[in-house]
């Protein structure tokens, strides 16, 4: 433990550049990459990623939901949303928008659903894909 202590009290009086180039002499050494761990503590998160995204992309047709409503959104941005997404008239959006959460639209492809649940969330309303 002694030797161990007296390395890491020389290490403390490298410079920067002198520590990054034994990080290297190291690695080469020993063929080790100082990077692994993160890349194995990645790779778990990275496989869930990928199996998640094929699943999603199976799917072809989606429900937007309107979940909530910021205190703080213009509703009235929102209802002009929901009114230009559904084709419904003034009232009907707006008692779709102050009844959250509502079913917006019913069976919608990916990325147009995606782009709706976009425009819901720049607009301050909290929107889902079902």
């Amino acid at each position: 433990m002694a030797k161990i202590d007296d390395l890491l009290e020389q290490i403390k009086g490298l410079t920067l550049v002198e520590v990054s180039d034994l990080v290297k002499k190291m690695e080469e050494e020993f063929g080790v990459s100082a990077a692994a761990p993160v890349a194995v503590a990645a790779a778990p998160a990275a496989a869930a990623a990928a199996a998640a995204a094929p699943a999603e992309e199976a799917k072809a047709n989606y429900d937007v939901v309107l979940k909530s409503v910021s205190a703080t959104a213009s509703k009235v941005a929102i209802i002009k949303l929901v009114k230009e997404a559904t084709g419904l008239g003034l009232s009907e959006a707006k008692a779709m928008v102050e009844g959250a959460p509502a079913t917006i639209k019913e069976g919608m492809p990916a990325d147009d659903a995606k782009a709706l649940v976009a425009k819901l969330k720049e607009a301050g309303a909290e929107g889902e894909l079902k």
